[in-house]
C-alpha cells in the first residue's frame, strides 16, 4: 500500500511538471500566433545589432549652457526609461560632452522612439480654460468684442487676467485632434513664466494653462497601485501616487489651497511633458504632506505609464534626434556560435563525468539538465515577449556557468543516496533518507547563488546585469527540476529490479560502494571483523572510499559498537567458563 502510494505521489509530481511546461509552451505559442512573440529569444545589441540615435540636447527657453551634470542626469533617466521594463541591454553614453548616443537592439518601435524623444522638462501648471480638442470653425468663433480682456495684472498663476484676446483666439484655432499639430506644439519651447496652450491627446481636450508653479524636478518619486478604503480594503480602482521633495511639498500645498477653492476648469492642474498635457486632474482636497494621489479611469497599464512619466520625466533639458542609423552586431553570430559550442562542450564533459561516476544514473543527470534547459529557454523567450528581456553574450556565459551549478545539485543528491546505502539501508529507504539530507544542502546552495545573482544584478550595469539575471534564473529552474523531476524519478527507479538490486552498471552496486553485509546467516549476527575477508581490487578501493566518507560522528559510533561488541564477547566467555 505504501509502495503504491509513493509511486502515485512521484507520478503526480511529474505530471505537475509536465503541466507547467505545457502552460509555458501554450503561453508562448499564443504570443507567436498573435504576432507579438517569437519562439526564439530576443538577442541583445552585441549579438543582433540594432539602431543608433544621436540626440542633440537643448535647454528649455534657450540661452543657457548645458552642464555635464545635466547631461549625466539625462543619460541616467533615458537609461531608466528604456530599461525600465527589463534588461533591454541598451547602450547609452555621451559624445564629446555635447550629445547623447542611444544604441538599441533591433529596430525600436514608435512607443520606444517616442519615449526617448519625450525627454523634456516636466511642469505643473494651473488650468485657466478648457475646451474640446477640435478647432472651432471660423464662423463659430467668439466675436472680437466678446473675447476675454485682462482687467489688470495677474495676482497669481490661476488668475484669468493671463488670458489675452490673442491667446484665446489661438486656443480656438488649435486643432488638438491632428497629430501633426501636437507634434509641432511639442517642439516649440515654452516660457515657464508665461501662459501657454497645450493639448491632451488621450482625452482630446485643449487647455489654456497658467505659468509653471511646480517644476518636475521637485518630484522625488512616483508609483501606482490600487486605491484603498478607510479600512484598508481594495476599491478595485487604479491610482498614481506622487511624492514631492521638501520645496515641492510647500509649493504644492499653497497651490492646492488656492485651487481647492476654485470651480470649473480652474480647479484643475495640468501635468505637462514636452509641451503636451499628460494628465489634468481636479483638486479634491488640500495636500499638505506633498503626497498627492491621482485617480480616475486608469487601467493598470495607463497608471504604470503615467507613474513612469512622472518618475523619469523630470529632466531639465530636451532632445532632438539628429541622426538615426542601423549598426551591425559588435560580436555577431560567430561569437554566439562559439559560445554555444562552449556550452555543448561543458555539457559533454558533465555527461562523461556522470556516466563514469554514476553509470546508468548518469541518464538521470542528463535528463534533468535537459528539463532545466527547456524551462530556462521557455522562461527567456517569454520574458523577451512580456518584459523586453534580451539575451547578450554575457547572458550566454551565465547559462554555461549554470550547467556546472545545476549538475552539483544532482551530485549532492546521488552521494547522499550512496552514503545511506553504505550504512546498510535498502535503496528505497536510501532514496527517502538521502533526499531529506540532500534537500537542505541543495536549498542552501541555491539560496547563496540567488543572493549573489540579485546583488550582482542591482550593483552592476549593462551586460553584467544580463549575466546575473541568467544566473539567478537558472538557479530557480534548478530548484524546480530537482524537486519536480530528479527526486520523483529516483523514487520510481528505486523500485525497479535493475536499480533496486544494485546491478553493476546501475551506479548503485553494493560491492563498488563498499557495502558489507551486516548478517552472516539467519539469526547469527556478524561480530566486527569476524569472517570478513580482506577487500581486494575495486572492492578495496570502494571500502576505503566508504571509510573516508564517514563523518566524525559516524566513526565514533562505529568505535562504540566495536567496544560494546567486545565487552559482550568477554562477558559471554566468562559465563561459559
Amino acid at each position: 500500500m505504501a509502495r503504491s502510494g509513493r509511486n502515485s505521489a512521484a507520478k503526480r509530481t511529474l505530471i505537475w511538471l509536465g503541466v507547467l511546461i505545457a502552460v509555458l509552451t501554450a503561453a508562448l505559442g499564443g504570443g507567436v500566433l498573435s504576432n507579438q512573440a517569437s519562439w526564439a529569444p530576443k538577442l541583445a545589441l552585441d549579438l543582433e545589432g540594432g539602431t543608433q540615435m544621436i540626440l542633440a540636447p537643448k535647454v528649455q527657453g534657450g540661452g543657457s549652457q548645458i552642464t555635464s551634470e545635466q547631461l549625466d542626469q539625462a543619460v541616467e533617466i533615458i537609461r531608466q526609461r528604456v530599461d525600465g521594463s527589463g534588461v533591454a541591454e541598451a547602450e547609452i553614453s555621451t559624445q564629446s560632452g555635447r550629445n547623447v548616443i542611444v544604441s538599441l537592439p533591433g529596430v525600436p518601435d514608435e512607443k520606444t522612439r517616442d519615449l526617448i524623444q519625450a525627454s523634456a522638462a516636466m511642469e505643473f501648471r494651473p488650468v485657466l480654460a478648457a475646451a474640446s480638442g477640435a478647432a472651432v470653425p471660423k464662423e463659430s468663433r467668439t466675436p472680437e468684442a466678446e473675447l476675454p480682456k485682462p482687467s489688470g495684472k495677474p495676482a497669481n498663476a490661476s488668475d484669468l487676467n493671463w488670458i489675452t484676446p490673442e491667446l484665446y483666439q489661438e486656443m480656438e484655432a488649435r486643432d488638438c485632434t491632428d497629430p501633426a499639430t501636437i507634434a509641432a506644439a511639442s517642439e516649440e519651447p515654452s516660457d515657464p513664466k508665461k501662459p501657454m496652450i497645450a493639448c491632451e491627446p488621450d482625452t482630446g481636450q485643449k487647455y489654456i494653462l497658467g505659468p509653471v508653479e511646480v517644476p518636475g524636478t521637485d518630484i522625488q518619486d512616483a508609483s501606482f497601485g490600487q486605491v484603498r478604503g478607510n479600512q484598508g480594503q481594495s476599491l478595485n480602482q487604479w491610482a498614481v501616487n506622487i511624492e514631492f521633495n521638501g520645496e515641492g511639498t510647500q509649493t504644492f500645498k499653497s497651490v492646492t489651497e488656492r485651487l481647492f477653492g476654485l470651480t470649473g476648469a480652474q480647479n484643475q492642474f495640468a501635468i505637462v511633458l514636452d509641451g503636451t498635457v499628460i494628465s489634468a486632474p481636479t483638486t479634491n482636497a488640500v495636500i499638505p504632506d506633498g503626497r498627492p494621489q491621482i485617480t480616475g479611469n486608469f487601467t493598470e497599464e495607463s497608471a504604470r505609464a503615467l507613474s513612469e512619466q512622472l518618475k523619469y520625466g523630470a529632466l531639465p533639458i530636451s532632445f532632438d534626434i539628429q541622426s538615426e542609423t542601423q549598426i551591425s552586431a559588435t560580436l555577431g553570430s560567430e561569437q554566439l556560435r562559439m559560445g554555444v559550442i562552449a556550452g555543448l562542450i561543458g555539457l559533454l564533459l558533465v555527461a562523461i563525468y556522470s556516466f563514469f561516476q554514476y553509470r546508468m544514473l548518469g541518464f538521470v543527470t542528463i535528463a534533468s539538465l535537459v528539463v532545466a534547459g527547456i524551462l530556462t529557454y521557455l522562461a527567456i523567450a517569454l520574458l523577451g515577449w512580456t518584459e523586453n528581456y534580451r539575451l547578450s553574450l554575457a547572458g550566454v556565459a551565465g547559462l554555461i556557468v549554470a550547467i556546472g551549478q545545476t549538475a552539483d545539485s544532482f551530485i549532492v543528491y546521488f552521494e547522499r543516496i550512496r552514503d545511506e546505502l553504505r550504512d546498510g539501508r535498502g535503496l528505497v529507504s536510501a532514496v527517502d533518507n538521502g533526499w531529506k539530507r540532500a534537500k537542505r544542502t541543495v536549498l542552501a546552495s541555491k539560496a547563496v547563488n540567488l543572493l549573489a545573482a540579485v546583488v550582482l544584478y542591482f550593483v552592476a550595469v549593462g551586460n553584467v546585469r544580463g549575466f546575473a539575471f541568467t544566473l539567478g534564473l537558472t538557479a530557480i529552474a534548478d530548484l524546480v527540476v530537482v524537486f519536480l523531476f530528479t527526486h520523483p524519478v529516483m523514487m520510481l527507479l528505486a523500485r525497479t529490479k535493475f536499480f533496486g538490486e544494485g546491478h553493476r552498471f546501475s551506479g548503485l552496486d553494493p560491492k563498488r560502494l563498499g557495502v558489507v553485509p551486516l548478517y552472516r546467516g539467519a539469526g547469527r549476527i556478524r561480530q566486527p571483523g569476524e569472517g570478513t575477508p580482506k577487500p581486494r581490487g575495486k572492492t578495496a578501493g570502494a571500502a576505503a572510499e566508504a571509510q573516508r566518507r564517514q563523518t566524525i560522528a559516524e566513526r565514533r559510533a562505529a568505535a562504540e559498537k566495536e567496544r560494546a561488541a567486545a565487552v559482550s564477547g568477554r562477558s559471554t566467555d566468562k559465563e561459559s567458563n
